[in-house]
């Protein structure tokens, strides 16, 4: 398996001083996911947790809902220049009876890391094909939030040592921590820790709340409406796009959480 972090020298500068020192690193590679044998997309990651990675992309993609809608995911080819397995590509078989929905998954693509997705029309076709319409009685306390992004912090133990990755975690609505991922990529941390909830059979996720370390993207925001998560919180600022969505579906849409402090965009806390 990939290695998370790597070990490189750099040059520390200070005002009184130039020194050698090795530093660590967040681990960034391809990891192509393949559906039924067909290339599907490419993403840039971090290796590790890359089948809760695979099973949340599908799920955001509404080609999934359950974990029993998977037969295998297992990894194939891709082998370094010695012939050692890159660990690289990940091929999804879906269970039998499985179809693909339409236009579910159409996007062939390379994925960066801080990729998103854009245009008025996504707004319908997140509303039109998420199997989870969100509950309306879903109430989260303003001092359980404020807590959330200090309890991640505890948790985020490889950005402690690289400083260079993203965060998702997923709580209770009392605030208790269900599960946390880290990624180079904000959507592939939301992508593993959903992964992680449909391998458990916590989907939809209807009593959870959703925390970000970054913004909260268009796409951020369908991936948690896809999962059925009510609340999603994020430590930065919201797109114009993501607010329009989450106001559109029903979800509460938290933004600038940090210091005890928020801006609530959408819906409501206590």
């Amino acid at each position: 398996m990939g290695r998370v972090t790597t070990r490189r020298a750099v040059l520390r500068v200070t005002a009184d001083r130039v020194i050698r020192r090795p530093d660590t690193l967040a681990v960034e590679e391809p990891l192509e996911i393949r559906l039924n044998g067909r290339a599907l997309t490419v993403t840039m990651r971090t290796p590790g947790h890359d089948v809760e990675l695979a099973h949340g992309f599908l799920l955001a993609e509404g080609i999934i809902d359950n974990r029993d809608d998977i037969a295998i995911a297992r990894y194939c080819d891709g082998v370094d220049e010695t012939g050692a397995n890159t660990y690289n590509v990940l091929d999804v078989q879906l269970a039998p009876g499985v179809e693909v929905p339409d236009g579910a998954g159409a996007r062939n693509f390379l994925t960066t890391s801080a990729c998103g997705v854009c245009g008025k029309e996504s707004l319908e076709q997140v509303r039109t094909r998420t199997r989870f319409p969100l509950r309306g009685d879903v109430e989260v306390l303003a001092r359980t939030m404020s807590e959330l992004p200090r309890l991640m912090r505890q948790q985020q133990k490889v950005f402690q040592s690289t400083g260079g990755l993203h965060a998702a975690a997923l709580f209770t609505i009392d605030g208790s921590l269900l599960q946390l991922r880290e990624d180079v990529g904000r959507h592939n941390a939301v992508d593993k820790v959903l992964g992680w909830a449909l391998s458990e059979g916590r989907v939809p996720l209807s009593e959870s709340v959703l925390v970000v370390s970054g913004r909260a993207s268009f796409e951020l925001v369908q991936k948690a409406v896809m999962a059925g998560v009510p609340v999603l919180g994020a430590v930065s600022a919201p797109s114009s796009l993501a607010v329009d969505l989450a106001e559109e579906s029903g979800l509460t849409l938290i933004g600038f959480l940090r210091d005890n402090s928020m801006n609530v965009y959408t819906g409501s806390v206590l």
